[in-house]
């Protein structure tokens, strides 16, 4: 089903509802944030999973992307940072204010699971699944990925400077970015708060240091921009949580190589769903 989510800026969200089925014991809510550059359907296939295990599922698109453009990114000042503090906000409040006094969860993928701690909602939630959490500091990336990063950011500044935006789908990259939100992918701060200043930035660490639900932070083994290093460095702004950083063997899958996309693929509904549904259920990780 469609929805809306209103921002605290009066920015409108497009997003979807999977309803838990007649018949099936509803057993709380889970808010499911994107990667940076991809659709919100591109989740609809996990969404629909938790739906029919009892969660009612809630994705959404961040400004500037899929049914959340707006019409032209030309003109749209849009930041990174206000994708967690703003539009992953906005779905948290919705998500609470519907939860019946059932507990309202959160799966985010990429900039996803790093920005929910952005987001001052956050401090309401039960427990936190991330899965390739990060926010793109260009050391943190093994070393071919770090040469890559540059070389995009290269191409993203020129291109962001002529246009007004970054235009993803013409060079065959995912979706278009509103500019302001290129500009900070590519300058890949060490410290990402340090995007916003005043207090602007000091709502950000307050809400970070808000959050106290546990966080499972996962990335396959051979995600290149999910590193260790890049994991621990995204926990470490929500020092309030207790959180466990782990990463998975592709083969436990039956795959060589999973890389920072696969596991929301519907082939995985048998192995890694299961073990995410049992997680947000309250237990212990029993994957590998």
């Amino acid at each position: 089903m469609d929805v809306t989510f209103t921002c605290a800026d009066g920015r409108v969200l497009a997003g979807q509802l999977f309803a838990v089925p007649a018949g099936v014991a509803r057993r709380g809510t889970v808010v499911i944030a994107s990667a940076t550059a991809v659709k919100a359907s591109y989740y609809h296939r996990y969404a629909a999973y938790l739906a029919e295990n009892g969660y009612v599922a809630l994705t959404f698109d961040y400004r500037g992307i899929g049914g959340s453009r707006g019409g032209s990114l030309r003109g749209q000042h849009v930041r990174w940072f206000e994708w967690g503090s703003l539009d992953i906000d906005a779905v948290l409040a919705w998500a609470l204010a519907q939860a019946d006094g059932l507990p309202v969860h959160f799966v985010g993928h990429s900039f996803g699971g790093f920005g929910v701690g952005l987001a001052g909602h956050a401090a309401w939630l039960g427990r936190i699944l991330t899965v390739g959490a990060q926010h793109a500091y260009w050391r943190d990336l093994r070393l071919r990925h770090q040469i890559g990063h540059w070389g995009r950011a290269l191409l993203m500044l020129p291109l962001v400077g002529i246009l007004g935006y970054f235009p993803a789908k013409r060079l065959g990259l995912m979706e278009d970015l509103p500019a302001g939100v290129a500009l900070d992918w590519a300058r890949s701060r060490k410290d990402f708060t340090t995007a916003a200043a005043g207090p602007v930035r000091s709502a950000l660490l307050a809400h970070q240091a808000a959050v106290t639900a546990p966080i499972l932070a996962l990335a396959p083994s051979d995600d290149s921009y999910a590193t260790t290093a890049a994991m621990e460095r995204a926990v470490a702004y929500t020092p309030n949580s207790p959180s466990t950083v782990l990463h998975l063997d592709p083969e436990h899958y039956g795959e060589p190589s999973l890389g920072h996309f696969a596991l929301f693929h519907g082939r995985y509904r048998d192995s890694f769903w299961p073990q995410t549904l049992a997680w947000l259920d309250g237990g212990a990780w029993a994957g590998v």
